[in-house]
């Protein structure tokens, strides 16, 4: 059952007659197991913390030993007492000093002297006790206060079990493993945070602004190994138990809420002492930023720290807890009340105390205690509204305003809280968007309704929005978590520098389907058949230990790779190339080598990838064999009807023979220009011999129909380029284009390579022209003039200029009948460079041979060679 805080007025429960112990020391040496210990040896106790992640830490130990129904949480935002609870774990503020236990402990009793909070502290110090047994922990420097204002306590010392040395000042690079960096503001935390991401992989982040939750969770990241760097605030100095070795300084000043001072050694000490755990060694030191004022220890604080030698304490805060709750005016004098004795100092005024001071003056708040109360019963409600912690640090005046306005509430109607109010304020701060600086805003808020919904005599239903309120804080702090791990925490850098100290075998390597790489579920890049490329995300200095992985850990996978590509069909194999050089041969679509220059333009030569240079020599080589039989088969298959008139060649002529060895050396495309002598020389079974195996004397060319197509064409082009050692070619015409514009750039043979004839500053597919020259001599009649067919045009995907000058190259030239253009045969005609020329369709070695063919008229055409204008010569008609 959760109990009601205790007012002010509840009265103390007797000291009774239990022993009070003091056990003072360094950090490090067990005082707060011990506690645990001895209450767990009692029917009942109680500690208390001076923070809440602490609290929670030891209720988890505390429920293995004695089980969740014996043990009790008690914080400002968290309450988990059940009916038969025994043993009570609290902040130092939730502390219910009107129960009676055997034990209680009082953990880092020295905060009494700070400034804000060392008053509560005190306050336990003097008054808090368990009726069989009383411990105070802290620092060694508050035994002459210990001795004066309780002199009954036994005072017993502790030594550190691990020595603490001091190591210097090292830059930020060279910081060992396992080291916290200590920074005293927000600013200055993420800005060495963001530095360790980019050198060492990441780093954890530890503020006092944190929610306990996400400080447990950041933590667990450090502890986990994740992260080998801790950044924190002076929040790590509390009792933070971690597995650190040690403890740089990135400063020793800090503003302490009214000016920047140097740290006390004392202040030093509780942070540097974290170096070290148990009876592992530590060392302290500074950082080295590059700035003129760097951190520096002076020589009698670095034999201090070491001996954990510090001035003693010469007073604690303190402030009255005798109340008088007649008036506000009343209380504000009570609490102004001077300290009884000396060692005991009022301190400067808290916020709840500034607070109350400013609402005093508030006419209406002064109405409302007249009106609605009477008594002291409401000046204690407000002092109680002025006791809402600011999580949020927004100072007196602007926390002022919410209590004033919880205490409106309180002050009025049922004298609870509207459900509405909360439900609105609680709906506002349920967002997880935005950055790392506006989640921690929204959770301190969120805290603050936490430790409202925990005061049951302001709300209707404390139990349902203390639900709420915890689940804003938890899906706010898991965001908060995630975006301060994804904004300092670099994990595969992390992981790759582990894995450059691992043993072989000791990180685990995943190869997805898609070809990623991962270290440790960590992708570090692709590999893409066998060539690994690192992710281009990736910084330069990344990208270093990304291939360094990828080598360590992929030769296994490389030559397994290796033998399934020796043993793959034919069909996992392609060649690939659209201009760019060399032609690449892929195999499961990767990379795997490219064709060369070799012996003959049909017999390339298969280069393997560099990529395949970490394979043993004798994978490499049944990778070469593998590759170069799939060439051989491809081109085969590609280039089919070349190969079979190669093969029938030996039973021609010398001149058809001649014909076809030209034929090969230009992959199946010959311009009759440069066959004139062979083609003449042809007989008629020739002819028919090359006409049975695919050759087609065309009116332009010489050419094989069935080698135009884009597989074969795609062969050819890439064969052609190889064994002319072309640097690079334009990109390749795209399959079932007829016609292309020229650039004039183009290298020499590309054209008739790819199956075209060029014609001014285009060029038309060889077999369109071949059939195009034969659809005009079957209209044609002798040299009368003609009008051409309009979807000759179209056919060969022209203008209708580019169709006249189509015609001219073929030997027509234009006239005008009544005015439309026509075409007339010019009829036959000869050139003065062979060269240059274009050879008769029929190369007739008589005249009665060509008077039989039903083309003879054709022999007498002349055409020029491509990109020349035709030749003129005056002639009779």
């Amino acid at each position: 059952m959760n109990r009601p805080p205790l007012s002010p007025s509840t009265p103390r429960p007797p000291s009774g007659g239990g022993t009070v112990t003091a056990v003072l020391g360094p950090t490090n040496t067990g005082k707060t197991h011990l506690a645990v210990e001895r209450m767990c040896g009692h029917t009942s106790g109680m500690i208390g913390f001076p923070l809440r992640l602490l609290a929670r830490e030891v209720y988890d130990k505390v429920v293995a030993i004695k089980g969740a129904a014996s043990v009790a949480l008690i914080t400002g935002e968290e309450r988990i007492v059940p009916d038969t609870a025994r043993y009570f774990l609290c902040t130092m503020e939730s502390l219910p000093l009107d129960r009676e236990v055997s034990f209680l402990a009082l953990d880092e009793a020295q905060l009494g002297a700070d400034p804000e909070r060392g008053h509560v502290f005190t306050d336990r110090l003097l008054h808090a006790r368990g009726y069989a047994e009383t411990m105070i922990l802290g620092a060694e420097t508050l035994r002459p206060l210990i001795r004066t204002l309780i002199p009954e306590a036994e005072i017993v010392t502790r030594p550190r079990f691990s020595t603490l040395s001091y190591a210097g000042a090292k830059k930020l690079s060279r910081l060992p493993r396992r080291s916290a960096i200590v920074a005293f503001t927000a600013t200055e935390v993420y800005a060495l945070a963001e530095m360790l991401r980019r050198q060492k992989g990441g780093a954890a982040v530890v503020m006092g602004s944190l929610s306990p939750s996400t400080r447990n969770a950041q933590v667990a990241l450090y502890q986990s190994g994740e992260v080998d760097y801790l950044v924190a605030t002076d929040a790590i100095g509390m009792g933070l138990n971690m597995d650190i070795a040690h403890v740089a300084f990135a400063s020793l000043s800090k503003f302490d809420g009214r000016r920047h001072r140097r740290l006390r050694l004392s202040e030093m000490a509780q942070i540097a002492g974290r170096a070290g755990r148990f009876q592992k060694d530590g060392s302290f030191g500074t950082v080295q930023l590059g700035t003129e004022t760097a951190a520096q220890f002076t020589p009698e604080e670095i034999d201090g720290l070491e001996a954990h030698s510090f001035e003693p304490l010469d007073h604690l805060v303190w402030r009255n807890t005798a109340l008088d709750f007649a008036s506000p005016q009343r209380l504000i004098a009570s609490l102004d009340a001077r300290a009884p004795r000396p060692e005991l100092q009022r301190g400067a005024d808290a916020i709840d105390l500034a607070v109350l001071k400013a609402m005093a003056g508030e006419p209406w708040v002064m109405e409302r205690l007249a009106q609605r109360f009477g008594g002291a019963r409401g000046v204690a409600r407000l002092w109680a509204a002025c006791g809402l912690p600011d999580y949020r640090k927004t100072g007196a005046e602007q926390h002022g305003r919410l209590v004033a306005r919880v205490f409106r509430h309180l002050s009025e109607g049922d004298g609870r809280l509207p459900d509405a109010w909360i439900a609105s304020e609680l709906a506002h701060l349920d967002r997880v968007t935005g950055d790392v600086e506006t989640i921690a805003d929204r959770i301190a808020s969120a805290r603050t309704w936490t430790y409202i919904a925990h005061r049951p005599d302001w709300l209707e239903n404390p139990a349902h929005w203390a639900e709420r309120a915890r689940a804003v804080e938890e899906r706010l702090s898991d965001a908060l978590h995630a975006a301060l791990t994804q904004r300092f925490v670099d994990r595969r850098t992390a992981v790759l520098l582990k894995d450059l100290k691992a043993k072989n075998g000791e990180q685990r390597v995943e190869l997805d389907e898609d070809g990623s790489v991962a270290v440790e579920g960590e992708v570090i890049g692709r590999l893409d058949g066998f060539r690994f490329s690192a992710d281009p995300l990736a910084r330069a200095g990344e990208q270093r230990l990304l291939l360094a992985a990828a080598e360590r850990h992929l030769v296994h996978v490389l030559a397994a790779r290796a033998e399934t590509l020796a043993a793959a069909e034919d069909s996992a194999f392609d060649m690939a190339f659209s201009g760019a050089m060399p032609p690449h041969i892929l195999w499961a679509g990767a990379r795997v080598a490219s064709l060369r220059k070799g012996r003959d333009a049909l017999t390339p030569r298969v280069q393997l990838d560099r990529a395949l240079a970490s394979l043993a020599p004798a994978a490499r080589a049944r990778v070469q064999a593998r590759l170069e039989a799939y060439v051989s088969a491809a081109i085969a298959e590609a280039l089919g009807p070349l190969v079979e008139v190669q093969a029938r060649g030996h039973a021609l002529s010398p001149g058809a023979r001649g014909l076809i060895v030209r034929l090969v050396e230009t992959l199946g495309v010959l311009p009759r220009t440069d066959a004139h002598d062979q083609l003449t020389a042809l007989m008629r079974g020739d002819r028919q011999a090359l006409s049975s195996a695919g050759v087609r004397l065309g009116v332009t060319h010489v050419f094989l129909p069935r080698l135009l197509r884009p597989a074969p064409t795609r062969w050819r082009m890439a064969l052609w380029a190889v064994w002319s050692e072309q640097k690079a070619l334009p990109p390749l015409p795209a399959p079932g284009r007829v016609s292309l514009a020229v650039a004039p750039d183009w290298p020499q043979g590309f054209l008739e390579t790819a199956g075209f004839w060029r014609i001014g500053a285009q060029a038309v597919r060889i077999d369109i022209v071949d059939r195009l020259a034969r659809a005009v001599h079957g209209r044609r009649a002798g040299r009368a003039p003609f009008i051409p067919d309009p979807h000759w045009a179209a056919s060969a995907g022209l203008s209708h200029d580019g169709l006249a000058r189509l015609l001219r190259a073929l030997g027509y030239k234009p006239q005008l009948v009544d005015g439309t253009q026509h075409f007339a045969w010019r009829g036959t005609r000869r050139f003065d460079a062979p060269a240059s020329a274009t050879p008769p369709i029929e190369a007739a070695r008589d005249a009665s041979a060509r008077a039989a063919s039903p083309f003879g008229i054709l022999a007498d055409v002349r055409f020029e060679s491509p990109g020349q204008a035709p030749a003129r010569r005056s002639r009779s008609r």
